[in-house]
């Protein structure tokens, strides 16, 4: 009679006593199931509108009054996060006002920022008609528009650099706190490049700040603050800077001691 070795029977207990047969491998220890998720885990995927049905259809006052206060917590982190929000899009800018729009727009920090960090700048010189520099471009648009907190600014790469050829375009240069953190040089000359790989060394620069929370569990603009305190409407705000490129006021860091020739000469030395 042939023996199934494998087989879980009285039977092969016994040979396998005597060492007829191996012993059996241990059977391996079942997964631990995942930490029950904790409440502010089950709120988080909520918008602030669908907290506020929730907590009217709470079950009992103390559900009610947990959803309220996490629905007033998230209202506050919403509207910090649209106070920071200062850019969103790509600013086309000149050789003539480069001075003010990048290396001293890179020295203005976010008003809640006590350390003074700066601002993350990304400058994007291109040339219509380079396949590499218009996919890029699209690339830097999608990036300013999912990290309004960065300044996105864009010109021509030969009126910025004078006689700049076309083998170094699209070039992307990197500055925060009026210095330059990176300089990329023919982007996507050497293979094709995906928005992703561009991501990741702006944000290895120190250029972009991860998102807070995604934009889907935002609140909409037109959903009303009920249980706060009536505050300047972050759209507002942000319509009103759309006129000033910086989004505080302007303010010259280099003092009055030096020209304007000695400004416009010193912000475009660039490894060319």
């Amino acid at each position: 009679m042939a023996v199934n070795p494998n087989e879980d029977t009285e039977f092969n207990d016994i040979l396998r006593k005597h060492g007829i047969l191996p012993a059996r491998e241990p059977t391996p220890p079942s997964p631990s199931p995942p930490p029950s998720p904790t409440f502010d885990d089950l709120l988080n995927d909520f918008t602030p509108s669908e907290l506020r049905e929730l907590s009217e259809d709470a079950r009992d006052d103390e559900t009610e009054r947990a959803i309220a206060a996490y629905r007033l917590q998230r209202l506050a982190e919403d509207r910090k996060a649209d106070k920071r929000a200062r850019f969103g899009r790509v600013y086309p800018i000149g050789r003539d006002n480069y001075t003010r729009e990048v290396t001293e727009a890179s020295n203005i920090s976010e008003d809640d920022d006590e350390e003074g960090a700066g601002t993350g700048v990304v400058c994007f010189l291109y040339k219509d008609g380079i396949p590499r520099s218009d996919r890029a471009f699209q690339h830097i648009r999608l990036l300013a528009e999912r990290y309004p907190r960065t300044k996105f600014v864009s010109i021509v790469g030969d009126k910025c650099i004078p006689n700049l050829p076309d083998s170094r375009v699209p070039m992307i240069i990197v500055y925060k706190k009026g210095e330059i953190r990176n300089q990329i040089v023919a982007w996507g000359a050497d293979q094709e490049r995906r928005i992703e790989e561009l991501e990741a060394i702006l944000l290895v620069t120190g250029a972009l700040h991860m998102p807070e929370r995604p934009p889907g569990h935002r609140r909409k603009d037109n959903e009303s603050d009920d249980d706060e305190d009536d505050e300047d409407d972050p759209s507002s705000r942000m319509r009103s800077k759309a006129t000033s490129t910086n989004g505080k006021p302007q303010k010259n860091i280099r003092g009055g001691s030096k020209s304007k020739s000695d400004d416009s000469d010193s912000d475009f030395d660039f490894d060319l």
